[in-house]
């Protein structure tokens, strides 16, 4: 584990809709969207599901990450989350 962590992580509503986003704190990023603290896409779409995460030591490389995945086909993101949660189960459940 890094000292510092960042994180790149896709959260989705129950019918699909997906966000992809970057935090120093995943857990009370994930908590903001689940409690609707978070204004904007994520509130008005229901996206409360935390699908998919990957942690780096450097924001530089988190940013650069989040880029590359905002740049990707709907489904080559739909692929990437189903290589490690094939059944899009939500990952923070047993965080709160």
């Amino acid at each position: 584990m890094f000292d510092k962590t960042y994180t790149v992580y896709i959260i989705a509503s129950r019918s699909g809709t997906i966000y992809i986003g970057v935090t120093n704190d995943i857990h009370r990023r994930v908590y903001e969207h689940k409690n609707k603290i978070a204004k904007g896409f994520t509130e008005k779409y229901g996206c409360t599901k935390l699908v998919y995460f990957e942690d780096y030591e450097y924001i530089d490389d988190a940013i650069k990450r989040e880029k590359e995945l905002k740049g990707w086909s709907r489904i080559k993101k739909q692929d990437l989350i189903k290589s490690i949660n094939p059944h899009w189960k939500d990952l923070s459940l047993e965080w709160f």
